[in-house]
């Protein structure tokens, strides 16, 4: 849904915000016939007229995995329904965002599908692209986009260790120095966000959105181990999850430092400057986690 609360169109005024990235749609595959299906359309409960939208769809790989995928027909049934919302909403968008992990297995129908797409929706195209994809970029090739979006997050594996999966500054420093190589012009999405990694006997059983260490202080039914750990007292429900005694959150979350790090790395492996940063997302909760001027100084960096 979108809808800004008084918090966020405060941020978005107070930065001088111009343009959001909107996610309009996933794209999955239906359970019983593995058709690609839209998961989750956006519903707009506002217009949001003052800013230029940029219409991002999140293609999960394993649609580009089907072996007999009908790419021209996806193209543009994405692209239809794109221009429905735009419709309906009467937004005018110029630039429409692909966001996919493509792999090596996926790449065959990824990289047409980018090609189909352009060509039928005349617009500006930009694509996000991983840390590895970088690196790689010989083997995984690159999409033929007007730019990408270096996605600087989920860098990690989701697991019970002590190892944030969203940042790590030693993960990212693998890839750094492939940036001067990349041929593809980009810009950054730094991450804002935080969640809760569920786990039970050792073992990960989910991730909870909309958790960081400051809310689960607050929280009786929890105890603090260590700096992001919280163990269950006792078996309790909280938003529709169910937490048995001993269960463990581990809180893995972005700080203020760690933006200023992410920048100052990037700036040192840089051809050229980004014309753009994104801060991934703009939700209230996320918001309240930082200081009013930080967006102002990461971006200052570059």
């Amino acid at each position: 849904m979108f809808k800004f609360s008084n918090t966020e169109k405060k941020v978005l005024d107070e930065n001088n915000v111009q343009k959001l990235y909107v996610r309009y749609f996933d794209i999955g595959l239906h359970p019983e016939t593995n058709f690609p299906i839209p998961i989750s359309p956006i519903r707009f409960e506002e217009n949001p007229k003052e800013y230029t939208i940029v219409p991002v769809v999140f293609i999960q790989n394993k649609v580009m995995l089907q072996p007999n995928l009908d790419v021209e027909n996806l193209a543009q049934k994405t692209f239809d329904f794109i221009e429905q919302i735009n419709f309906k909403n009467k937004i005018s968008c110029q630039e429409i965002q692909i966001d996919c992990d493509w792999t090596l297995n996926s790449k065959e129908n990824y990289l047409k599908f980018i090609e189909t797409f352009k060509k039928l929706s005349k617009k500006k195209l930009s694509a996000t692209i991983r840390l590895h994809q970088v690196k790689y970029f010989k083997k995984t090739k690159i999409p033929n986009v007007d730019s990408g979006v270096l996605m600087y997050y989920n860098m990690g594996s989701i697991a019970p260790d002590s190892l944030n999966s969203i940042y790590d500054q030693k993960v990212a420093e693998r890839y750094l120095k492939s940036l001067k190589k990349y041929p593809l012009h980009l810009d950054f999405a730094f991450p804002i966000y935080s969640w809760g990694v569920h786990i039970r006997d050792n073992k990960v059983i989910g991730l909870r959105s909309k958790m960081s260490v400051s809310t689960l202080e607050k929280d009786s039914d929890f105890e603090k181990t260590s700096p992001i750990f919280f163990k269950a007292k006792h078996s309790n429900y909280k938003n529709g999850v169910f937490y048995e005694e001993n269960d463990l959150l581990k809180i893995e979350e972005i700080k203020t430092e760690d933006l200023k790090e992410m920048a100052e790395d990037l700036q040192d492996n840089l051809v050229e400057k980004p014309n753009e940063i994104i801060f991934y997302d703009l939700d209230e909760f996320n918001l309240n986690n930082y200081e009013k001027n930080i967006f102002k100084q990461v971006v200052s960096w570059f």
